[in-house]
């Protein structure tokens, strides 16, 4: 048996704008580019969200603008 360690890929990350919940007892967060609102509501205690920066894992989205998005429309590709 052979217990080596892999060496892990380093995944790139990048200043994301995020939208995090305003509540002091959730944690809840989501990324800008996958909000549906232009102003969102926490989908966990429908609490206030405010707008700010984390570092995160660089994620592409193939829906370039889901705000202008009627909620429920699914788009086929």
């Amino acid at each position: 048996m052979n217990y080596r360690k892999k060496t892990l890929e380093e995944i790139p990350e990048e200043n994301t704008a995020v939208w995090s919940c305003t509540s002091e007892s959730c944690n809840g967060w989501m990324r800008d580019n996958f909000a549906f609102d232009y102003t969102p509501v926490c989908p966990l205690c429908s609490s206030t969200m405010e707008k700010g920066m984390r570092m995160l894992p660089q994620l592409v989205n193939t829906n370039l603008d889901q705000k202008t998005l009627a909620k429920g429309v699914k788009i086929d590709q």
